[in-house]
């Protein structure tokens, strides 16, 4: 029964990240790069140094910019930079990190575009708390008569929060990293569900399950507080260790970068299958850093709302480069390390690949430093992404049922640890495809105002 759920929900997934949202999504940030006159490449430079001096002296919101980035970062940091760049990799080939590349590349002004929306119509609520996101930039820029599209991102921004980016795959990919590091062989085990779990899979959720609502309890300060320590550090500490692996295997790096390039292009298939190699290199390439970026899927601009900033255009520059950092390197790093030890060649998937990566470096204390940054990861993503759930369901209902989402959101977090790898991501990507085509569709139809607001700013600064 189980496998013939995974089965149907793996046609839809096919169908809906087929050729025509692949499309959308990459001529959505095509279109922005070329209005923008290249803006996430020219005004990069600037873009960090506001990362950390931005103007906030007479900015209205609830935390810094650089907080609000730490709390877009702590979502898209998560599982897709080690578990998603694996299953990508062992299904569209090396080819797949090429498309996360371009992906990444025209998603970068997406990300620029959608928080600089985010700032210009957030709206302060009653209570005096500052909310915003493509609900409301649909709503209010694009017209009342554009709620019902609102509400459709917002009902999906809470699917993906609770069966998505937000639990399932986090809580999986941790408890499978925790299980498999503890008990790989399943010796000690319990039965639910009609199915037999490592002891292991069952406590580390439970105790991960604990820990999210202690902090959930804190709302968004809390979360914010957690991710500005939390995020620079394990971001830093993990590059520097994927780095020692390259530089092992640095002899190998030439031939790897070569495989991502003939595999994005199909050029090791023949005939007709070249063409084939290519679309499924690009379609897992580009899901995978959608799923780990996530340039156009509207949950970034949920956090930029919340910036004490006065400027759009300033935040926008500030949050356009989570994606850089998310993806161009961390996701970058952790497909090389799987190339250029050679593991992808080999039956494994998922956290286990990227497990079997480490350990041709640190032996048998690579899949413990593994773990350990998966579970920041992981735990820092949960956080993220209830804010972000927790905010649409706001805009649906009000804040009067905001603690109903909290327990159904941990419920989930539990529940995610006990679901099959390939159904977890095969769900994710779906939810990720809906949430993103009522906001790619608000970006093109605002993109005059992205582009009058850019043209205004650098205007007044000379």
């Amino acid at each position: 029964m189980l496998d013939r759920v995974t089965n149907f929900l793996s046609i839809i997934d096919d169908f809906i990240w087929g050729l025509p949202l692949i499309i959308l999504i990459l001529a959505t940030g095509l279109f922005l790069t070329f209005r923008l006159k290249g803006l996430q490449i020219r005004r990069f430079p600037l873009a960090i140094r506001y990362m950390f001096s931005s103007d906030e002296e007479d900015g209205s919101g609830e935390v810094s910019s650089f907080a609000a980035l730490c709390t877009a970062l702590s979502a898209t940091i998560g599982t897709g930079n080690i578990v998603g760049v694996a299953t990508a990799i062992v299904s569209g080939g090396p080819g797949a990190l090429f498309w996360m590349w371009m992906a990444a590349i025209v998603g970068t002004a997406t990300k620029y575009a959608e928080c600089l929306l985010a700032v210009k119509y957030r709206v302060v609520e009653k209570d005096g708390h500052i909310i915003g996101g493509p609900f409301y930039y649909i709503e209010n820029g694009m017209g009342k008569q554009f709620r019902w599209l609102a509400k459709m991102f917002a009902v999906f921004g809470i699917m993906v929060g609770l069966f998505g980016i937000g639990t399932f795959t986090q809580i999986n990919g941790i408890t499978s990293a925790v299980g498999n590091f503890f008990d790989s062989e399943n010796v000690h085990y319990v039965n639910l569900f009609g199915r037999d779990y490592s002891v292991t899979i069952v406590i580390s959720g439970i105790i991960l399950t604990i820990f999210v609502a202690l902090v959930l309890i804190g709302g968004l300060k809390r979360i914010s507080n957690v991710a500005q320590v939390v995020v620079p550090f394990m971001a830093i500490v993990y590059v520097m260790v994927v780095l020692i692996i390259l530089v092992i295997n640095y002899t190998k790096i030439p031939d790897a970068l070569a495989q991502i390039v003939e595999g994005a292009f199909g050029l090791r298939a023949f005939g007709g299958g070249m063409f084939g190699a290519m679309i499924v290199a690009m379609q897992k390439g580009i899901a995978r850093g959608i799923f780990s970026n996530e340039a156009g899927l509207g949950s970034a601009p949920i956090a930029a709302a919340a910036a004490k900033t006065k400027e759009p255009v300033e935040q926008g520059l500030i949050s356009m480069t989570g994606t850089f950092i998310d993806t161009l390197i961390i996701c970058s790093l952790t497909g090389l390390t799987i190339l250029v030890t050679g593991v992808w060649n080999s039956d494994l998937n998922g956290v286990r690949l990227t497990q079997a990566a480490f350990s041709t470096a640190f032996s048998s204390f690579g899949p413990v430093l593994l773990t350990i940054f998966l579970v920041l990861f992981a735990f820092t993503t949960i956080l993220g992404w209830n804010y972000y759930g927790e905010r649409c369901f706001e805009f649906l209902f009000g804040v009067k049922y905001i603690r109903l989402y909290r327990i159904i959101f941990v419920a989930m977090v539990l529940l995610g640890g006990f679901i099959e790898l390939e159904a977890v991501w095969v769900i994710a990507d779906i939810v990720n495809a809906l949430m993103a085509l009522p906001n790619l569709i608000a970006l093109l139809a605002l993109s005059p105002v992205i582009i009058a607001e850019t043209k205004k700013y650098f205007d007044k600064k000379g």
